[in-house]
């Protein structure tokens, strides 16, 4: 059975009755011939909710189950700019650890198909996920890395043109090395000291001598620990840059146009910092001192995207206490314009930049904890955003990323589900 939306005329702030029309033996059983759905407007202020039952099919890959019904929920935030379009499908889940607080994706076993890596906070692994390239995965391999692994980036720490990861250990204070060896198997870790808690890592060449180095964000020292690579796999010994309270997250991108990577470091772990953390490269592997710009409370995550197709780079911060996503319009030469926020769910943690609706505008989708789905915020463009759009996927939604699954030239979903153990992937079905 399918359901058809069709209506015209939205009304911002409108709400929205759905009526069902056709031969029904029960408005909640089943239909003896498909319905029509009317959608039509009604004066009131409010948002708007629809709620679709999909078919048959959904299959769930990360536990015992098999087959059963997929259902996608989507929710669309009340605000300007109309309704979004529907862009993703429902989940289909995969299995990683216990606790996977982080996914990213590379060609692990050079097929030039996405792969994806997830590390697990209480199996202290990282799981490797092979994608067949249809939208489908493999079984999880599990490496082992350091105590309580949070964060995890993949780059090529060894110059040999074969993606390797760096891992942030939350409990161990250290960074592990896992070296890929192209076939989609990686070496044993090799572990170097960060600070106290470290939340979350990020490569970059910040001494210009075309080998990637790191940047790790400390949350227990309220700092961001720079190793600089020696090209062969090795790091030297970190050297550290102050940054707000209980930094969660950092980025790196050239701010102030100089061609000198800079970073940006979200500070909230705790709901002390409110605030993001610029720090401008010198571009001979050193830094100068933050300066801070607000954010909303409990800055988790950060990113960027030239949100106003300036060519400046701009930010976009989680907070996961406020619920929202706090826009930060680059200038150009290093400083920010006063944010701007739009709601979420709850407990947003991640947030992942790309082109969901194929319009070459930024858009963001935020992974939210507490709501066990992500939200997606479609962009005007011009530095502002459409309301969210919320899709289902696992339980305790903490990480989400982005990549072309199925290879159909569409950017996809893939979320890191805290407490369901599991990655939930969903691919993009606009038009």
């Amino acid at each position: 059975m399918t359901f058809r939306l069709a209506g015209s005329g939205w009304v911002v702030g409108a709400t929205c009755a759905i009526v069902l029309t056709g031969a029904c033996t029960s408005l909640l059983g089943s239909f003896e011939e498909e319905p029509a759905i009317a959608v039509t407007s009604t004066s009131g202020t409010g948002s708007a909710t629809s709620s679709v039952a999909m078919g048959s099919g959904g299959t769930d890959q990360g536990g015992a189950g098999g087959m059963g019904s997929a259902t996608s929920s989507v929710t669309t935030g009340s605000g300007g700019g109309g309704i979004p379009p529907i862009l993703f499908a429902a989940p289909v889940n995969y299995g990683a650890g216990t606790k996977p607080w982080s996914v990213t994706a590379g060609d692990w076993n050079s097929d030039k198909k996405l792969d994806l890596a997830v590390v697990n906070g209480n199996s202290s692994n990282v799981s490797i996920l092979l994608s067949n390239g249809n939208g489908t995965f493999q079984a999880k391999v599990d490496y082992g890395v350091g105590l309580n692994p949070v964060s995890v980036t993949a780059g090529d720490w060894s110059g040999d043109g074969k993606p390797d990861l760096a891992v942030a250990n939350q409990f161990s204070g250290n960074v592990s090395i896992l070296l890929g060896n192209g076939n989609g198997t990686f070496q044993a870790k090799v572990d170097y000291g960060a600070g106290a808690g470290p939340t979350s890592v990020t490569a970059g060449d910040w001494n210009a001598d075309k080998k990637l180095d790191l940047a790790v964000a400390n949350d227990g020292n309220g700092n961001v620990s720079i190793l600089l690579g020696n090209g062969n796999g090795t790091f030297q010994a970190k050297v550290d840059y102050g940054t707000g309270s209980y930094p969660a997250s950092v980025t790196a991108g050239d701010w102030n146009g100089d061609g000198k990577p800079d970073l940006a470091v979200a500070n909230g772990v705790k709901d002390i910092s409110v605030n993001v953390s610029i720090l401008l490269g010198n571009g001979n592997g050193t830094f100068l001192p933050k300066v801070d710009y607000g954010a909303g409370a409990g800055p988790t995550s950060v990113t960027a995207g030239d949100w106003n197709g300036d060519g400046k780079p701009d930010l976009a911060v989680a907070n996961q206490f406020s619920g929202s996503v706090s826009i930060l319009l680059g200038n150009g030469n290093g400083t920010f314009q006063a944010k701007v926020d739009y709601a979420t769910g709850k407990l947003s943690k991640s947030v992942m930049a790309g082109d969901w609706n194929g319009d070459e505008k930024a858009d963001l989708a935020v992974a939210n904890y507490a709501s066990d789905n992500v939200s997606v915020l479609l962009g005007n463009g011009n530095g502002t955003f459409l309301p969210k759009v919320d899709y289902a996927a696992g339980v305790g939604s903490y990480a989400v990323t982005a990549g072309d699954w199925n290879g159909d030239g569409k950017a996809d979903l893939a979320v890191a589900n805290g407490n369901s153990s599991n990655v939930s992937i969903l691919l993009n079905t606009s038009q």
